[in-house]
Parts: structure tokens; sequence; C-alpha cells
């Protein structure tokens, strides 16, 4: 059996206990893993003043894949967020995040079985912007009356929307090989290219031309307005959907709502050889070391992770154990309980174990 060197950053806040216990429920499985661990975030801001050491880069660049736990960006840094900074500094340009159902989990919806593929270094979140009054901000506003003819308000703040044909190409090739490599049928591009012609226009008309690549999958597109009332209407009318940054953001919540939660919301980056996985839902601070929070979601990032690196009879023996456990709805922490309150919820670390005795009962 190969050995895989995979770096970890255990996080903050809640992160520590839910990388413990997701590091516990993937050594279980029998994969042959060395932990390679380093911290980033606001622990090690204060401690020495970067949240985003070099030597983080550094081991996943060597290791090609990194698993990571939620990570809270320190105020006044000059980092707008250190996940951010995570994946531009890596190029990780695609996140991709399952939406699936799995039975005994709270939700208005059932079988949900959908896939995100989320733009990572463009759009909106590309972090260009310009300060309401600075005189960047005013030579800019001036530009924009001179060169369009629109004028804008002098007491605005702007930020700027790049959407550009080789990005654009690299996702949607990304999104048609995922979806060929994972047995789905349809890739749906989402816009707004009806009013943004010049950004959410291009990224229509280049998805449209890598389509024409890839003919054994079928394709669409939706409007992201539309787009977030089909989700709730007809899930089961969609497959893989591929969006840029903001709008990735926005559905992919709402997408977590339909199956539960962020709780069980698993999250992976992809860049050109290397991968981080990650659960989607934020640090909690105020839950740190009260052993309380739900580790689901970065187990199921680390099923996402198994499968990556060719692990499959783990990944499947790892989501089956969670799908039980989740069933029988015993061991589960708070969120996952019928009632908030309900005093039989368990720990981090006890679901960790009740994953870990599940994964013997699976198979």
């Amino acid at each position: 059996m190969a050995r895989h060197t995979i770096t970890i950053i255990p996080g903050d806040g809640v992160g520590p206990e839910l990388s413990a216990a997701a590091c516990r429920a993937i050594d279980a499985t029998g994969v042959d893993i060395s932990w390679e661990v380093h911290n980033a975030g606001l622990g090690v801001m204060e401690e020495g003043g970067n949240p985003l050491p070099p030597e983080v880069i550094e081991s996943i660049r060597r290791n090609k894949v990194a698993l990571k736990g939620p990570l809270t960006t320190p105020l006044g840094t000059g980092i707008r967020s250190v996940n951010v900074a995570l994946r531009r500094e890596l190029d990780l340009f695609a996140l991709v995040r399952p939406l699936k159902s799995y039975p005994g989990v709270r939700s208005r919806f059932e079988n949900i079985d959908l896939i995100v593929v989320r733009e990572n270094t463009e759009d909106l979140y590309a972090g260009i912007e310009f300060t309401e009054g600075e005189p960047g901000t005013l030579e800019l506003i001036a530009l924009i009356e001179r060169l369009k003819g629109r004028t804008v308000r002098a007491d605005s703040g702007i930020s700027i929307k790049p959407i550009s044909i080789g990005a654009t190409q690299r996702i949607f090739r990304f999104a048609f090989q995922w979806a060929l490599d994972n047995g789905r049928h349809l890739v749906t591009a989402v816009h707004k290219a009806n009013i943004m012609k010049d950004t959410d226009g291009l990224w229509l008309r280049v998805a449209r031309e890598i389509s024409q690549e890839y003919p054994q999958i079928e394709f669409n597109d939706r409007i992201v307005d539309n787009m977030s009332m089909q989700l709730v209407q007809n899930p089961e009318m969609y497959d893989v959907m591929v969006m840029p940054n903001l709008y990735g953001d926005i559905l992919t919540d709402l997408g977590a709502g339909m199956i539960g939660g962020l709780g069980i919301a698993a999250g992976a980056n992809f860049g050109d050889g290397v991968a981080m996985f990650e659960a989607t839902h934020g640090s909690a601070p105020k839950y740190a070391n009260q052993n309380k929070a739900n580790p689901m979601a970065m187990m199921f990032s680390g099923v996402l992770m198994l499968r990556h690196i060719g692990e499959e009879d783990a990944a499947d023996r790892l989501e089956r154990a969670l799908a039980l456990v989740i069933a029988e709805g015993r061991s589960v922490t708070y969120d996952m309980k019928p009632k908030r309150d309900d005093p039989t919820a368990v720990g981090t670390s006890q679901v960790g174990d009740a994953v870990i005795e599940a994964l013997g009962r699976s198979g």
C-alpha cells in the first residue's frame, strides 16, 4: 500500500477539534497517510505576525494535497481572507462543492445530488477595489465618465469584475472533464449575461464554445436569479452547475440549506497538480474548545480527498459510515438533532468515535 504525505492545516476556532476528528476517521479507513501539520490563521498571526506563513504554501506545493480546517482572517492584516489568499497563492482555480442528501438529515428536500463548480480567481472576488473618496477612485470615476459617458457618484466605492477568456475556458474544461470522470450527464452555465454583456456575456459565449469539445455531455445555461428558483422548484433537472465566484458563493449556501446545512457541506479546491479539501463553514470561535461543533463537513471533504488520491474503496467506506451515523441519528451533534437543545446530542470527538465504529459495520 502506497503512503500518502498530506498537508493538514488544523485551522482555528473549532478547526483543530474538527481536524482531529476527521483525521482519526480517515486514518481508520486503513489508508497509509503521513500528516504534515502546518498552522495558519488567527493563532499564527498572534504568534508570528503572518496569518499565512510561507512554509504552509511550500508544504502544499510539495505534497500536492492538503486538508484544511476553517480559518479566521485576523482584522487589520492586509489580507482580505486567508482562505482566498491560499487559493490565489496556489492558483486553485476550481472550487467543487457536492450537494447531496443523506437520509436522516432534517431538510425540506430529498434525493438532492448536485455539483457546483465555482471559478475561484476572478469576478468580484478578485479583490480589485477602490475606496470611496480616495484620489485613485476619483480618477477612475472621471475615466469612466470620459470613456463610457456614464456618471458615477463621487462618493462611490467601486469593485472591478474581471472575467477573462482564459480563466473561463479553464474552468469549463475542468467542469466538463469532472462530469465525464464522475458519470455526470449535464453541465449548466450560470450567468447574468442578459445584463452584464461584456463579462457574463463573455462567460456564456466561452462556455458554449467549450461545450462543443465535449459532445458526450449535455449543456445548457441559466440566468442566476432563475437558477436560484430552479434549484428550489426543480433540483432534479440539474447536475453539474458552473458559475463565477460570487454566484457560486451564494448558490452553494442555498444548496447547503437544501441538504441540511453547512455542517455536512464538503468542499474541494483544484489547481494544476494541487488540491486542497476543506469544510465550507466558518471557524465559529465562540464554540472553540467546547467539543460541540459538527465535524461531518470536514469528514465528507476527506471523502473527496480520498477519491482524489485514488483511494476509492476507502472513500466509499467512509461515506457509507457517515451515512449510517446520520441515518441512525444517535451520535450526532446538536445541529443535526430534531431540536437544537436535544440533550442526547453528542460532541465533536464522539461523532468521530461513532464514524470509526460505523466503518467496521459498513463494510
